[in-house]
């Protein structure tokens, strides 16, 4: 082959996969034991083990409450779908999320391809002893950077008050939640349009 050749077949600088890129086909690749969740976490692949019963049962009251929000025709709900499990993306992060839960505003098969986080209406992370801190600092960061217009989070033992508490995020502004409020287990949640609707949080304090 002479140099000419060489040089012809030499791979550009844009035709190199990114470090996202690279992630993310490993993250497809992988193959884990049913139950087992794996996200990535500002270009780090974190592995996850199934969650405790105590978990699943918060999200399920959460889900059920918001479930029947979507369901009058004439509410401002109506065609928004409440999905457990599913992917959300921040590339800018180099982050692939898997919340507790995710409400859309339309069937997840008609979302965009890339899967942004941003298509959310709301997401819920419940906290446990190995997720808490990716909970309060990576995924607050990238799902305001992102733009989800909110994110609740259920943390069952608060950094402060060594409590549980709900902290609701919203308004995001380049980057950055700009508003939040946050109650004790024991009081209601209330999630502003369009979801108009309170949460109890009593059955939290497990």
């Amino acid at each position: 082959m002479t140099i000419a050749e060489a040089e012809t077949e030499t791979v550009t600088v844009e035709e190199l996969p990114t470090h996202w890129d690279v992630v993310l086909r490993a993250w497809e690749e992988l193959d884990l034991p049913e139950g087992w969740r794996a996200e990535i976490i500002e270009g780090d692949i974190s592995i996850m083990t199934p969650p405790t019963d105590e978990h699943a049962h918060i999200i399920t009251l959460i889900q059920k409450r918001i479930l029947v929000a979507t369901l009058p025709e004439e509410g401002d709900l109506h065609g928004s779908e409440v999905y457990q499990g599913i992917d959300v993306r921040v590339p800018q992060d180099d982050s692939l999320f898997i919340p507790d839960l995710v409400v859309l505003p339309y069937p997840s098969v008609e979302r965009d391809p890339e899967h942004f986080a941003g298509e959310a209406q709301l997401v819920v992370e419940v906290t446990s002893k190995s997720t808490a801190g990716k909970d309060r600092g990576p995924k607050l960061h990238g799902y305001a950077r992102a733009e989800v217009p909110l994110y609740l989070l259920v943390d069952r033992c608060d950094p402060e008050t060594r409590q549980g508490e709900a902290p609701l995020y919203s308004d995001p502004r380049k980057g950055a939640y700009t508003s939040h409020t946050k109650v004790p287990f024991g009081k209601e949640i209330h999630l502003p349009e369009p979801f108009d609707l309170r949460i109890d949080t009593p059955a939290f304090q497990l």
